[in-house]
């Protein structure tokens, strides 16, 4: 007999909402420019998620973030993430929705007492809006080996900070060189952003 796992679904919400108060503005929204005090604050939630449910944290050269559930096998693993920096008038679930909702995948395994073949692992990347340092995705790319990763550090805001400096500034820039890890595939949760589906509902 097949047994479905199901994830529960109020601490995933829950998770977000807490997420949400790092940059959250008066009149609703969230600022969380990268690696500003905002973007450290919410880094510093997810990390202590992170920990919380037992998951080895390394932080790259670019400041992205992964937290892996080690496997049964050391094999390549099944990564899950997105990012948590957001416009300057962001929402709650552009982005942090894959991060949070990888974490509450992983607490949900371990609730019934699961561990897989493969290690999980659950990746927020740094600066995917592109709002203070250009471009965007930059974590991404430099991770898949399709961006320099001296050039990405070099990258400056409006008031001459680069992103290494920035970095540096949060306690975020690591020592692992980004893309060192074996992934065999990537799962990446996301918001619409768009009518379609609202109007379908279905």
């Amino acid at each position: 007999m097949s047994h479905y796992l199901q994830i529960n679904g109020q601490r995933l919400i829950d998770s977000l909402y807490a997420l949400g108060e790092h940059g959250a503005l008066p009149g609703g929204g969230v600022c969380r420019l990268a690696a500003t005090a905002e973007d450290k604050a919410g880094r510093d939630f997810v990390v202590a998620r992170m920990k919380a449910l037992g998951l080895s944290v390394s932080i790259d050269a670019i400041g992205n973030v992964t937290g892996v559930y080690h496997g049964e096998e050391t094999l390549p693993m099944v990564m899950m993430g997105s990012h948590i920096d957001t416009v300057a008038t962001g929402g709650l679930y552009d982005g942090n929705y894959g991060v949070m909702a990888g974490l509450e995948v992983i607490a949900t395994l371990q609730d019934a007492g699961i561990r897989t073949r493969r290690p999980l692992a659950v990746t927020f990347f740094t600066n995917e809006e592109g709002v203070r340092f250009q471009p965007d995705m930059m974590g991404s790319v430099v991770f898949a080996g399709e961006y320099p990763l001296a050039q990405a550090l070099a990258a400056k805001d409006l008031d001459g900070i680069t992103l290494d400096e920035a970095l540096r500034n949060i306690g975020y820039k690591g020592e692992r060189q980004p893309g060192d890890m074996a992934v065999d595939s990537y799962v990446e949760l996301h918001i619409e952003q768009g009518p379609i589906l609202d109007k379908r509902a279905d």
